[in-house]
């Protein structure tokens, strides 16, 4: 049985629907849903579900986004592939029997960001901001204490032409046969570039009530638990909650009314094999 941290989305179809099939997709990257895999883990493993998300962003009177989505996740020896998210792995180091070093490229569609002019009255007259194709590298060190994750990547589309530093700390604990919780904390460093394209007001975009704004690199702290509930070695239930603190560079920008983003996330998997 295995729980990995990380991913999965949702593509928009029309522009009206795009902001919150982001925020759906955002919502996911955040965590892995297919969370178990049977013992005697096999070449390859295929999962489908269903799932809700709710999340909201912090720009000003924007509307809390509620989505119905469906996952699927494709694993083997050399890549994982989980909604948007693809990572090609490397070789890695076993330290010991109980403590392992592993080393992936990392490719995704990151859609936590980024907004229409449309989506609220704050934004009217903004150009849209963009969401973009990620890239970069991940490193993670598993053990029976714990198990931590640092990913840097960069937006290879050239929206923000930002960089993106994310670590995350968790640890898993059974409770009974069934029930497996997984707290984390995690920490995410935007430089300035991000910080200006996605929440920043150019000069030819302000008017009364929202003024110039050039952003700064800083950071967001997550705090979040991660539930799964495992009827057998197929069928599974799972609860995502998040909240996650901004930064100043972020909480200052003439865009923004809040100091925190949340998101929740419920779902049903099917894990083939």
């Amino acid at each position: 049985m295995r729980f990995q941290p990380n991913t999965a989305s949702v593509f928009r179809l029309p522009s009206a629907l795009a902001s919150r099939a982001a925020l759906a997709c955002a919502c996911l990257m955040s965590t892995s849903v297919f969370a178990a895999e049977p013992a005697g883990k096999p070449e390859s493993s295929w999962g489908i579900g269903l799932g809700v998300v709710s999340a909201q962003k912090a720009y000003t009177g924007i509307d809390r986004t509620n989505m119905v989505l469906p996952l699927l996740q494709f694993e083997n020896r050399y890549v994982r592939l989980f909604g948007p998210v693809l990572e090609v792995k490397l070789p890695g180091y076993k330290i010991n029997e109980s403590q392992q070093l592993n080393f992936s490229l990392v490719g995704r569609y990151d859609a936590s960001a980024g907004y229409d002019a449309g989506d609220a009255p704050i934004l009217e007259g903004m150009s849209d901001r963009k969401r973009g194709f990620w890239a970069g590298g991940k490193g993670e060190w598993k053990s029976p204490w714990l198990n931590a994750a640092i990913e840097w990547t960069g937006d290879i589309s050239s929206y923000s032409r930002g960089q993106k530093l994310h670590l995350v700390l968790d640890r898993t604990w059974r409770v009974g046969e069934h029930v497996l919780l997984t707290p984390r904390l995690a920490a995410t460093w935007l430089d300035q570039k991000y910080v200006d394209y996605y929440y920043g007001v150019r000069d030819t975009e302000t008017r009364p009530g929202r003024r110039a704004y050039r952003g700064d690199s800083g950071v967001n702290a997550e705090i979040g638990l991660r539930s799964v509930y495992r009827f057998d070695r197929h069928h599974a239930v799972f609860l995502d909650a998040a909240l996650i603190s901004l930064t100043s560079k972020i909480k200052d920008s003439p865009l923004v009314s809040r100091s925190t983003e949340n998101r929740v996330f419920l779902g049903y998997s099917y894990h083939f094999q």
